[in-house]
């Protein structure tokens, strides 16, 4: 059994790199087909992609021919990098009977549209079962994941929510990756901080309450808590670092909120998907932990590290979070959401159980 073939959408362009980049060595998935622009289709990947990220393009795919939006693609699992005003594309396949994991903003909200982090809410998949159902869709699907400052949010509070998340402040320092490339002008970034990035504080308020809720009766009863947000703009490359203020209706002890992020691990089987780090929230114990630089690689990129707990005078309870925003913010969970879908039978004809034990028998 060969390695499922998988499309990526807006593959010239920065998270499109990282899913390329991503799926190298991937052992289930291959790049089959790159989607670009009108200006990028018909030109070989490596001649018209400006490569922003360390290392080369690999040589699996510079002679892979760009294809335009709207061609017709046969692979069943697509990547989507697209900005949203193009991104109702996404629909388009997953009608056609292709699965669509997407980054963009457009569907997130859609309420038959689930909004997947699989360590805090793997059981959402089944409202792919809603949807299809919805939409009269055989084997096509849409899967969103958050936005890139909601996920170490959501990764920090999910265990938290046995302690009852009542509210929630957040102020973010994103990086300037989070902006695309070639992302935010030198003259307004270096020497300087930004506090306002369009769109996001209302995305901060609302995503978490939908990742962190319950599936229940066919939907998403949303997480009853109140957040609110104030994001900012840094001069970082990578990484997004939120300060959080939380309060939690039982009042556990700082070890008790120590030990659940510590054994947090998420529901079987997500840990064993090959994209899942070993630990999906590290807890750094020194004072001046997580630093953006020094820890936005913890877990290859896909690890949420948090730390600096102590007593808040207004909520309770503060603390840092922070995670790489175009890994786990972005194209990496998009990855880690297409393994949890093909264990869970989602990708017709494709068992990843086969391919490793077909491997095996080598």
């Amino acid at each position: 059994m060969h390695k499922l073939k998988v499309a990526v959408l807006g593959a010239t362009g920065a998270v499109g790199q990282r899913f390329i980049q991503l799926l190298e060595e991937h052992p289930w998935f291959v790049v089959n087909e790159v989607i670009g622009s009108g200006r990028s289709a018909g030109h070989p990947y490596g001649e018209i992609t400006n490569w922003v990220l360390d290392g080369e393009i690999p040589h699996s795919i510079r002679h892979l021919i760009v294809k335009p939006l709207d061609a017709e693609l046969e692979s069943p699992l697509v990547f989507s990098a697209l900005p949203k005003e193009a991104a109702a594309r996404e629909m388009e396949l997953a009608e056609a009977g292709h699965i669509v994991c997407t980054n963009a903003s457009l569907n997130r909200m859609v309420e038959d549209v689930p909004l997947l982090l699989p360590e805090a809410n793997a059981d959402h998949i089944r409202l792919i079962d809603v949807q299809r159902r919805n939409r009269g869709w055989k084997t096509g699907a849409v899967v969103a994941n958050s936005n890139c400052t909601a996920m170490p949010v959501v990764m920090a509070l999910a265990p938290l929510r046995q302690f009852g998340v009542r509210r929630c402040h957040m102020v973010s320092a994103q990086a300037i990756s989070g902006a695309g490339h070639p992302g935010v002008a030198s003259l307004d970034i270096l020497d300087n901080m930004i506090p306002y990035i369009g769109g996001e504080e209302e995305k901060l308020e609302t995503e978490p309450l939908k990742m962190l809720g319950s599936f229940v009766d066919n939907h998403i009863e949303w997480l009853n808590s109140i957040m609110g947000a104030s994001c900012n703009r840094a001069p970082v490359i990578d990484g997004h670092l939120i300060n959080i203020s939380v309060d939690l209706a039982t009042q556990p002890s700082h070890e008790a909120i120590i030990d659940a992020w510590d054994n947090f691990r998420g529901p079987y089987p997500v840990g064993t998907l090959p994209s899942a780090p070993q630990k999906p929230v590290m807890y750094l114990r020194h004072a001046d932990r997580p630093q953006t630089r020094r820890d936005r690689m913890n877990g290859n990129g896909m690890s949420t590290s948090v730390g600096r707990l102590r007593l808040c005078p207004l909520l309770g309870y503060k603390f840092v979070a922070l995670s790489h925003n175009t890994i786990r913010g972005a194209a990496g969970c998009s990855i880690l959401n297409a393994e949890l879908l093909a264990v869970e039978g989602y990708i017709s004809a494709f068992d990843p159980q086969r391919l490793v034990t077909e491997k095996l028998a080598l």
